[in-house]
């Protein structure tokens, strides 16, 4: 592939990362630079990030600062929001028996707990279910529906899930239960029959944004309900005290599904970080307290991304989802203190799982597999734990940049293989990809960064083939590769928190929006790099260039500190510049994102 005079080679690069990737600074247009300057006032470093970004008039700068809550639309324009508020309103009036059905990732609790807590709110008869992770698999299950049907249950309100249960539609319709699905998740070529469907890009309709996440479309629902019931736009004090909390719900949610920090997104991130700390849930605020998140001048989303998310995350991969949402939804006292212990050592559980399974698939991948040159990898292991395989999927698919998918295999061999997919910063779309080997799956799912499948264990050798196709045919024809994008090449020595505190203007950061990822050259080890962290799976370094010093870290890249130690010379770095808050002390540090011997 041709690069433009933009690119810079990295064919020297020492890193053993897999794949060796482009670094491509982004070109720096100084006469659009100069015109934000004077026509917003925005400083410097801030209206050159914004050119770097595709911000070039002072409209257009304002409409990607604003973040106000008058930003976010009309719940009422939301495909579905309309009829699902209607129909939920008059079952609650006639105590109609409500299961939420909600996913079981940080996404579908959050969003659950928002309903439940919506629903106990305006006086419905409401309960939750979320599926075992380990037992029932992802998305609505028919023996599930059932069981919650000769419960008593009338009305079953999806979360997160649902869009592609075409067979679970069915079903609710031979039972004579109410179904509405609200999923933000990619349609597939027919619509479930339910009986309303909640969905940011519902076929036929044209909402302005349709990014949201599982929560951010239970949000709006909640918002619309709160309206109904109050006969007005205004709601009263406590409905408004219960859609503020709810906002850190709908933060947690859009910030760990990984959708774009753009638009109404980054709306209810902004806002949602601050609510959590003026006035958070009783069950969130344990959580916060053993993360330290308390102790916090400001919430980040990497606060949340490393922090709350992992935990939430962990109940479900361990098959105790309804345990995070019980902890969402549950008034202070004892009970919330131990919910948020015992899932803090869940995390700790899935850490250990995790990492045994990541070493497991390194190893596969370097000795049965070629991980510099094959376009994907699909890697798979018996007895591997199915709730951490994503996490696993998605460490990989950064390591090697490249789409990888981790296969669990059963141990009696006599149950469908389960996997997880991810893509990494690569531009793959895994949902198509996916799309064209399905007739080799038993079902498959998800949206174009992630995914999960089913598939029978004698399939998958051809898969695997199907699926290298499949991806090598969109590195080519959409002209794709391994890519670090750079903002800018900026001395550390301009590092300080005046301008941090500039560059966190653009905040939330994330998806779509990610942290300003910066370059350096004429770099040196001001003492040799050194592992670090539980398993020692980070690194830490002391980097000099000129007389400035300033920490480093890098997360997940502990087989960095040998070649770092072992080159003589200078190197070029790309980083993130961040803001470290330790003991009330904030200082300014680097998460390395990458690094290269200096020619």
């Amino acid at each position: 592939m041709s690069t433009d005079s933009s690119s810079i080679s990295d064919s020297n690069q020492l890193v053993d990362s897999g794949t060796k990737r482009e670094w491509r600074i982004t070109p720096h247009d100084a006469p659009l630079v100069e015109q934000l300057i004077r026509t917003t006032g925005l400083p410097p470093v801030v209206a050159q990030l914004l050119v770097s970004r595709g911000v070039y008039s002072q409209e257009d700068a304002a409409t990607f600062l604003d973040t106000k809550l008058t930003s976010l639309r009309d719940p009422q324009l939301l495909p579905g929001v309309p009829a699902a508020t209607e129909k939920i309103l008059a079952a609650a009036e006639a105590k109609t028996p409500i299961v939420i059905y909600g996913d079981y990732d940080a996404d579908g609790m959050t969003g659950s707990a928002i309903l439940v807590n919506c629903l106990r709110l305006i006086g419905a008869e409401v309960s939750y279910h979320v599926p075992n992770r380990l037992e029932e698999g992802y998305g609505l299950n028919e023996d599930s529906i059932r069981k919650l049907v000769a419960r008593g249950k009338q009305m079953i309100i999806s979360v997160d899930c649902g869009i592609a249960s075409l067979q679970c539609a069915k079903l609710c319709r031979e039972l004579g239960v109410t179904l509405i699905i609200t999923d933000h998740h990619q349609i597939g070529d027919e619509l479930p029959d339910a009986d309303i469907i909640v969905h940011p890009r519902l076929p036929g309709t044209a909402y302005p944004f349709g990014e949201l996440c599982g929560a951010g479309v239970a949000f709006k629902l909640a918002w619309s309900l709160c309206q109904a019931k109050c006969g007005q736009k205004k709601v009263t004090p406590p409905m408004k005290r219960f859609l503020m909390q709810s906002l850190s719900l709908a933060a947690i949610g859009t910030i760990a599904d990984v959708v774009p920090l753009l638009d109404e997104n980054r709306v209810l991130v902004n806002h949602g970080l601050r609510v959590m700390q003026t006035e958070p849930l009783p069950g969130l605020w344990e959580l916060m307290k053993l993360t330290k998140l308390d102790q916090a001048s400001e919430l980040t989303t990497e606060n949340i991304s490393f922090g709350l998310a992992p935990r939430l995350n962990a109940a479900g991969r361990l098959g105790q989802a309804q345990l995070g949402i019980e902890l969402l939804t549950i008034e202070a006292g004892d009970r919330a203190v131990a919910l948020a212990q015992y899932i803090d050592q869940l995390n700790g559980t899935r850490d250990t799982l995790q990492r045994s399974v990541q070493l497991a698939a390194q190893k596969q991948a370097k000795s049965d597999f070629d991980p510099e040159n094959d376009p994907a990898l699909v890697l798979a292991g018996v007895g591997w734990h199915t709730g951490v395989i994503g996490v696993v999927a998605g460490r990989l698919a950064e390591k090697y940049a490249k789409p990888v998918i981790i296969l669990s295999l059963d141990t009696a061999g006599k149950v469908d293989a389960t996997g997880s997919g991810r893509v990494g910063g690569t531009g793959i779309n895994l949902y198509e990809a996916l799309r064209e080997c399905e007739d080799r799956l038993v079902r498959y799912g998800g949206h174009p960064a992630a995914g999960g499948l089913t598939i029978r264990e004698s399939d998958i050798e051809a898969f695997r083939g199907d699926f290298c196709e499949a991806v090598s045919k969109q590195w080519s024809e959409q002209e794709l590769a391994p890519a670090i994008q750079i903002d800018a090449e900026a001395p550390l020595g301009q590092l300080n928190l005046q301008t941090m505190k500039q560059i966190e203007t653009m905040a939330p950061f994330g998806a779509g929006n990610p942290r300003p990822v910066l370059m350096g050259r004429d770099i040196e080890l001001n003492e040799p790099a050194k592992k670090m962290g539980k398993g020692e799976n980070h690194l830490s370094v002391r980097l000099k260039q000129g007389e400035r010093v300033i920490r480093g870290v890098a997360f997940g890249a502990a087989d960095w500190c040998e070649p770092l130690n072992q080159h003589n010379g200078p190197i070029e770095i790309a980083y993130r510049p961040v803001i470290n808050e330790f003991n009330g002390y904030r200082s300014v540090e680097v998460h390395l994102v990458d690094w290269r011997k200096q020619t």
